[in-house]
C-alpha cells in the first residue's frame, strides 16, 4: 500500500512514536469509552506501548493494521484500521471528539478501503458496530457498505444489539 494516502483534507500515514500523546488524548472521550473500550489509553505510557506494538504489526501477517489520520498540517485527528476477524477483515475508525462532525471519518474511510483491500487481497471487508453507535453506522452507509446483519451478538465480550455491514470491491 502506497503511503501516505492523501485526500482533499487529510493524510493517512503509518503510526510513529511521536503520535503517542495525540493517540492518548483522542482516546479519552466518552463515546470511545462506551463503544471501543479496548482503544482507551488512560496514560501516555499506555499509548506509547500500544503504538510500539502496532508499528511492529506492519511487518506481520494477519495482525491489526492501524494508521493515523492527520490533517494536512500534521495534526493527528484519529485513526483507521483493518483488523482480522473470524470471517475475514473488519474496518474500524475513530476520530477524537475535538475533531468530530467534520466528515473526517467518511473521507478517510473512502480513501482507505480500496487501498487496504488491495494490500490484503480482499474481495470484501466488514464494518461492525453497536446499533446505538449511530455515527459509526451512518459512516458505513455513507461509504456504501451494505447492511448484512442486524441483531444481537457479542461485542467486546458483552451481548449487544449489533449491525454488520459489508463492502465488496466494485
Amino acid at each position: 500500500m502506497k503511503l501516505p494516502i492523501e485526500t482533499k483534507r487529510l493524510f493517512i500515514v503509518e503510526l510513529n512514536p511521536n503520535m503517542a500523546e495525540s493517540l492518548h488524548k483522542n482516546s479519552l472521550d466518552d463515546d470511545n469509552r462506551k463503544f471501543m473500550p479496548d482503544e482507551v489509553f488512560e496514560t501516555l505510557e499506555a499509548a506509547q506501548d500500544v503504538i510500539e506494538t502496532l508499528i511492529s504489526f506492519y511487518e506481520e501477517e494477519n495482525m491489526p493494521l492501524v494508521y493515523a489520520i492527520t490533517l494536512k498540517d500534521g495534526t493527528q485527528v484519529g485513526h483507521v484500521e483493518a483488523v482480522p476477524i473470524q470471517s475475514g477483515w473488519e474496518v474500524g475508525y475513530h476520530i477524537g471528539i475535538k475533531y468530530t462532525n467534520n466528515g473526517y471519518a467518511s473521507e478517510a474511510l473512502q480513501a482507505f478501503i480500496p487501498a487496504i483491500m488491495e494490500k490484503l487481497h480482499l474481495k470484501q471487508i466488514y464494518g461492525i458496530c453497536r446499533l446505538d453507535n449511530i455515527a459509526s453506522w451512518k459512516i458505513l452507509e455513507k461509504c456504501k457498505f451494505e447492511l448484512e446483519y442486524d441483531g444481537f451478538g457479542s461485542y467486546h465480550g458483552e451481548e449487544h444489539h449489533v449491525v454488520r455491514y459489508k463492502k465488496e470491491l466494485d
